[in-house]
This record gives structure tokens, C-alpha cells and sequence, in this order.
């Protein structure tokens, strides 16, 4: 996943509550217990992802399903950390028992095989594939190609693995040469919200996404150029620490088209900020190179906001479909701003469009999965782990 760039800091979360089928299925009399290991950046608010929100929303509702969640947040520039770093993650793991159930974000363990490979003939251990290392948009070949073979070893030395859409499955197996039944979809939940008023019903355009250079916004600065005799406005909210060079170039292109007064970085928001940007938007636009799934997506889909995207990885997944057929969003092809400025002209021309899409997009929101089935899914994967080779022998 991916790291999408999407954080609701929720007051009045209530934690998913199992059903009787569940019961009947997986959850045991009393709690097992898994330890997480993830970024030590999971809960910083200034630097919202995707990835992060998965990460602490399964923490919560993990208990629902039967798993006890230890968490262990491991400091470092994840995938490729220094030393201190991955001799704190070698501690974590060192420090647990034989047998004992671990779940690692691949964004701390498929950097460091030579760290992680050698527990896994004693630990049970999955990993958690938000994003596929060697996918992240801007790296030199020979870094990608060295994480794609770190990533390799890891993700066969593990016990299971967890992606977050099937698209996301069907390229870890078929890149990666995985066993199909060793890879498993938790697909991220949303929650429903109260449908978006928007502002004008068309004009207010919102982009929750990093400022990286993966999520793309210098493509979305070149359409909205183009269309600058409609009466747009749009608001990127969305971390801006990431790649300040990026930032940089995106804030110099948005100066040298004239569009500052219209199109705003406002930075990343989460609570109430966020609600209120999702409130006001009219159509959600996401142009990003690679996406494993999409959460930006569906949380704009769980307030009834149609959405404009790149038919990229599992972006076709998030949007899905109303119950009645219908379709909440429009793609487009990637690396073209032209036909983004299209639907863009579509959108702002064509009242039946409009309709038709907001009418799907409420369709939607109703037949969104929450949180409670990713759990549901994990839990699942978690309590089939095979035993590690060495007690199995």
C-alpha cells in the first residue's frame, strides 16, 4: 500500500465487535498473543501515511478477533536503515520466544533479510506488504533492484504474506515467484462517514495524498494548467517532509502556471482538519504512479465524493463499483495529464456525469467494508501460520 496519505484521528471510535459466525470460526476461547513490529514513525502526526493508519486501526481491532497486539515501533529510515537501527529491530526479535507470532510491516522487515531470515526458522512470522519496495517512483535502478532481491528473500523466508488489494497479491507472487497460498488480501476497511455537502456540487477539487513524487501531483498541476478558464479550486493536503526537493519543484510549478491563488499545499491534516476538507470537497483527484490499493479512495467514497484517479495498481479496486453497477469514479491512463484535463472538462461540463457519478458513490459508501473484515482477515492468516522449520523438525 502502500502508503497512501490518509489519517483520521477518530473520538468516537467504538472497536469492531465480532459477530456469532465469527466466533464459529476463528476466534479462540481466550486471546493469542502477536507481536507487531512497524515504523517508529507509525503515530507521527506530521508525517500522516496510508501505511501508518492501517497499521494502528488493526491494533485496535485485532482483540475483536481473538489476538492479544504487542506493539513495537522500531525508530529508522526504513527500508534502509543505519546500523543503530537494525540492531534495535535484531533486539526486538531476538528478545522473543520460539514459536511466538509476529507480524512485521514490510516496510521495516523486507530491507534487512540478513536481520530478519535467520528468526524466521524459529519465529512464526508474516509480513504486512503495504508497498512492494522496489515500486517506490523516483529511486535509481540499482537501489530498486538491490531492495526488489532484499524484499525476495524476506517475503520466502516468511510463514505468510499479507497484501493489501489483489492486485497487490498477483504481483508479490508473480514478481516475486511466491507460492500463491502463502499470500494472503486484508484489504483496508473504511469507515462510513456523513455524506460530503462539497461546496458548489463541482468546482472544489481535494487531493489527500504525500507530496512525493509517487503520488504525482506535479501531473495533477499540469492538467488543472490547462483548465484554467474553468472555476476550480483544489487543495492538496498531504505530508510535505518527504522529498523537499519535490516540494520544492511542485511549489515552483504552481508559481510558474499562476495558479497559486487556486491550488493550495495545505500540508497534512488529520480529525477534525481532515473531516472538514473531505466536507467541502465536491471531487476527490489522485494521480499517483503506483498504489497497492487506495484508502485516500475510499475515504472519500465512505462521504459520497465521486473520484478521478490513474487506473494504476489497486486503484481500480478502491474505486469498485455501486451494488446497482454503477461506477463511483473515473481513470485515466497514467502519464497523461491530457486526458485528466478531459474528464476534468467532463466533469465541470456534463451535469448527467455528475450525477451518475455522485449517485454511484453514495451506492458505494453503503456497500464499503469496514475495518472489522481486514481484521477479520488478518486474524485468519495469523492463526494458520505453519510452525518454524526448527520446531518442526
Amino acid at each position: 500500500m502502500t502508503d497512501l496519505t490518509v489519517e483520521r484521528a477518530r473520538l468516537t471510535y467504538v472497536p469492531a465487535q465480532p459477530t456469532a459466525a465469527d466466533h464459529a470460526g476463528i476466534i479462540p476461547m481466550s486471546l493469542r498473543s502477536v507481536h507487531f513490529v512497524m515504523p517508529g514513525g507509525v503515530d507521527d502526526p506530521a508525517a500522516p501515511s496510508g501505511g501508518n493508519a492501517y497499521d494502528r486501526r488493526v491494533c485496535l481491532d485485532l482483540p475483536g478477533f481473538g489476538w492479544q497486539v504487542t506493539r513495537h515501533a522500531v525508530p529508522g529510515t526504513w527500508p534502509r536503515p543505519d546500523a543503530a537501527a537494525r540492531d534495535a529491530l535484531a533486539r526486538t526479535l531476538r528478545d522473543l520466544p520460539d514459536d511466538t507470532v509476529v507480524l512485521l510491516d514490510g516496510l521495516v522487515a523486507c530491507g534487512v533479510p540478513e536481520t530478519v531470515v535467520p528468526e524466521a526458522q524459529r519465529l512464526r512470522l508474516a509480513v504486512l506488504v503495504h508497498l512492494p519496495l522496489g515500486d517506490e517512483t523516483g529511486l535509481d535502478p540499482a537501489v530498486a533492484a538491490d531492495l526488489d532481491g532484499r524484499e525476495r528473500a524476506v517475503l520466502r523466508a516468511a510463514g505468510a504474506v499479507i497484501a493489501t488489494s489483489d492486485w497487490a497479491v498477483r504481483r508479490l507472487v508473480s514478481h516475486h515467484g511466491l507460492a500463491p497460498d502463502r499470500v494472503h488480501v486484508a484489504a483496508p476497511g473504511a469507515d462510513i462517514a456523513p455524506l460530503a455537502p462539497g461546496t458548489d456540487g463541482v468546482s472544489r477539487l481535494l487531493c489527500v495524498a504525500a507530496v512525493t513524487p509517487r503520488k504525482g501531483q506535479h501531473r495533477l498541476v499540469e492538467a488543472l494548467a490547462t483548465v484554467r478558464d474553468l472555476p476550480w479550486t483544489c487543495e492538496c493536503v498531504g505530508g510535505l517532509g518527504h522529498d523537499p526537493a519535490y516540494v520544492a519543484h511542485l511549489r515552483e510549478l504552481i508559481a510558474r502556471y499562476g495558479l497559486a491563488d487556486r491550488l493550495h499545499l495545505t500540508g497534512p491534516r488529520s480529525g477534525a482538519a481532515l473531516d472538514a476538507s473531505y466536507a467541502a470537497a465536491d471531487l476527490m483527484v489522485l494521480t499517483s504512479y503506483a498504489e497497492t490499493y487506495g484508502m485516500a479512495v475510499t475515504e472519500a467514497l465512505a462521504r459520497g465524493i465521486p473520484v478521478l484517479a490513474t487506473d494504476v495498481g489497486g486503484l481500480p479496486e478502491a474505486v469498485g463499483r455501486a451494488p446497482d453497477g454503477g461506477v463511483p469514479g473515473i481513470l485515466v491512463p497514467p502519464e497523461d495529464p491530457a486526458a485528466l484535463a478531459a474528464e476534468l472538462r467532463g466533469w465541470f461540463g456534463e451535469p448527467d456525469v455528475r450525477r451518475r457519478l455522485k449517485a454511484a458513490a453514495r451506492g458505494r459508501r453503503a456497500a464499503l467494508d469496514g475495518w472489522a473484515a481486514t481484521a477479520r482477515s488478518l486474524a485468519g492468516v495469523l492463526g494458520r501460520l505453519p510452525e518454524p522449520p526448527r520446531r518442526a523438525a
